[in-house]
């Protein structure tokens, strides 16, 4: 597992910043590089075979503001034959109806995509009424939940947990 990942985030509050640059730390130095898609155009992520996007979910159910102000670029990005991996941030006490709901919404506009989506996390452990981001069994999110709001405490080890299995899938599907 030697190829270069492309992080790209939006972050309103720096927390997903702060999530992006943990995962980052997590994997061999220099083989995630981040991408802050305020700064840089969603294009770049094509010049990535593996990608990690990270998002969060805003008030009830919302895009963060970089991430939908490029929502129309996903539909033009060619990740065909590419490994896609993602991570949200979600308050499910203040927000329970809608907990990772931006999380849903980008792996719904990126299924037809033709990547490879990787790192499903298992939903046991948080309290919420709803969300777009659980699979069609409800079992798993479609990538890392993070609740910076509520379970802080618990970010540290669901991060060093989910880029194990990131590392272990990617040697499956390589």
């Amino acid at each position: 597992m030697t190829d270069k990942i492309g992080l790209f985030y939006g972050s309103t509050t720096c927390f997903t910043e702060i999530a992006a640059e943990k995962i980052q730390a997590e994997f061999p130095p220099g083989q995630v590089e981040l991408f802050n898609i305020k700064d840089v155009p969603l294009k770049e992520a094509e010049s990535f075979d593996t990608l990690i996007f990270g998002l969060s979910t805003w008030d009830f159910g919302e895009i963060q503001e970089d991430w939908e102000s490029h929502w129309p670029d996903i539909a033009d990005l060619n990740l065909e034959g590419k490994v896609v991996a993602l991570f949200g941030m979600g308050d499910q006490v203040g927000y329970t109806d809608w907990f990772q709901d931006a999380l849903g919404m980008l792996h719904d506009e990126l299924a037809a995509s033709g990547s490879t989506r990787i790192g499903f996390w298992p939903n046991q452990g948080y309290e919420f009424a709803a969300s777009k981001a659980l699979t069609a069994d409800d079992e798993f999110f479609v990538g890392l939940a993070l609740d910076e709001d509520s379970q802080y405490e618990l970010s540290e080890e669901r991060i060093q947990q989910w880029v194990a299995q990131l590392q272990q899938e990617l040697t499956e599907v390589g």
